[in-house]
């Protein structure tokens, strides 16, 4: 497979489909979704839980007033139309009956477009002979207003920023939306990360419903997870609700870690003081906001059991045993796959998390040093005086996933 030639020619079929394209061997579909579940995000003036039969009128959401707040920004989440009705792609071998084999492919945090997954799906989809659909998480992708992405005024809010906090670290253009977003209100962390996996459990139950004609009722899926979408991953795998994940198998891509042991300051990512405010909220100061926060309580506590195993994953030490009794009983359903240059998601803290704290879960990682120029956020670039090595990487990667989704 041609790394290159495949990017651009993906990315120009990706740009022209309106419902249904062929490219090379493939068939890419864009299918509309609605969100059931967008009612749990901030905003909503009426929090219920059907599964409990509980009301939550009295829930609070506080601000971090960070100084550099606009109306684009901070808006109510539960009234993002984007995020509740969206599209996602579906890759599938061309003129295939309905599909008995899904890989679903999550992606990172902050990521606005699918341009460098296409490759990796199509490398799944040949290899795998597996119908590839690719899922956005909450306000990622084109479930966030465009807004967000407009160059000229992401650029003037981060000099702003700038301004507000001297000190700051790695605050850009790319990611000052989220960052302002993440620092006003952290616990949005979790309220997206739950709406999702909600939206995920409603795709699968659509699916098994026969609501989609592309796939057969019966059918098998794996997920194939890259950085922030290995989090969500691992949450979906170990709660296994109604035991849907019990044949699912999960490769993990630069991904694997808990919460604390990421190191997300990035351009392309988030800025410095978002970071402090989401680990002093998710990790120092959890357990103080689950008493004040009746709602949050009730979602990542014991009355519902993702939550609690959300929880889990957010501080290495933190509820370990529980965690890694959960990994234990699915340790030969996962394989990761890390980059000894990765300072994002380090290869060390994936084996931390995955293996156990006394390495006695059997959970395959491998580790790979690539020889040409790349990072986390961008482990294949498009640099053509390495496209050799970069190329024989790619397969070398997609390879590997590809016989652990296989065998």
């Amino acid at each position: 497979m041609d790394y290159y030639e495949n990017y651009n020619g993906l990315k120009d079929a990706f740009l022209s489909v309106k419902s249904k394209i062929n490219y090379d061997n493939i068939t890419i579909q864009k299918q509309r979704f609605h969100s059931k579940a967008y009612e749990i995000l901030s905003g909503n003036s009426n929090y219920y839980c059907k599964d409990h039969n509980l009301d939550f009128p009295d829930n609070i959401s506080f601000y971090n007033d960070i100084g550099t707040l606009d109306n684009e920004l901070h808006i109510e989440d539960y009234l993002v139309e984007e995020n509740r009705d969206f599209d996602y792609y579906i890759l599938r071998p061309q003129n295939s009956t309905p599909t008995k084999k899904i890989t679903f492919i999550f992606h990172g945090f902050n990521e606005k477009t699918w341009d460098k997954y296409l490759t990796w799906g199509k490398a799944i989809c040949e290899r795998t002979q597996s119908t590839i659909v690719f899922f956005p998480i909450a306000f990622h992708m084109h479930r966030a207003p465009q807004k967000w992405s407009e160059k000229k005024k992401m650029y003037e809010l981060s000099e702003k920023r700038k301004k507000r906090f001297p000190n700051i670290i790695n605050s850009s253009l790319s990611n000052v939306a989220i960052s302002m977003r993440l620092h006003t209100m952290p616990q949005r962390f979790i309220w997206s990360g739950l709406q999702t996996y909600y939206d995920f459990i409603q795709f699968i139950e659509n699916c098994k419903n026969g609501k989609y004609e592309w796939i057969d009722k019966d059918f098998s899926f794996n997920i194939f997870a890259y950085s922030i979408g290995g989090f969500l991953a691992e949450i979906l795998k170990l709660t296994n609700y109604k035991d849907y994940f019990n044949e699912t198998k999960v490769c993990l891509f630069c991904s694997g870690a808990v919460f604390n042991r990421l190191s997300p300051v990035s351009k392309f990512i988030l800025d410095s003081e978002a970071n402090v405010a989401l680990y002093s909220f998710l990790v120092e100061h959890f357990d103080s906001f689950l008493k004040k926060d009746s709602l949050l309580n009730h979602y990542m506590g014991e009355d519902h059991y993702e939550g609690k195993v959300f929880h889990s994953m957010l501080d290495y030490h933190n509820m370990r045993t529980f965690r890694e009794n959960l990994l234990k009983k699915a340790e030969k359903q996962f394989y990761a796959i890390t980059l000894k240059q990765d300072h994002v998601i380090p290869s060390f803290e994936v084996v931390n998390t995955l293996k156990g704290a006394n390495r006695d879960i059997n959970i395959a990682v491998d580790e790979l040093d690539f020889s040409h120029n790349h990072n986390h956020e961008n482990p294949f670039p498009l640099n053509k005086n390495e496209s050799e090595i970069i190329n024989e990487n790619f397969n070398l990667v997609f390879n590997k996933a590809c016989n652990f989704f296989n065998n």
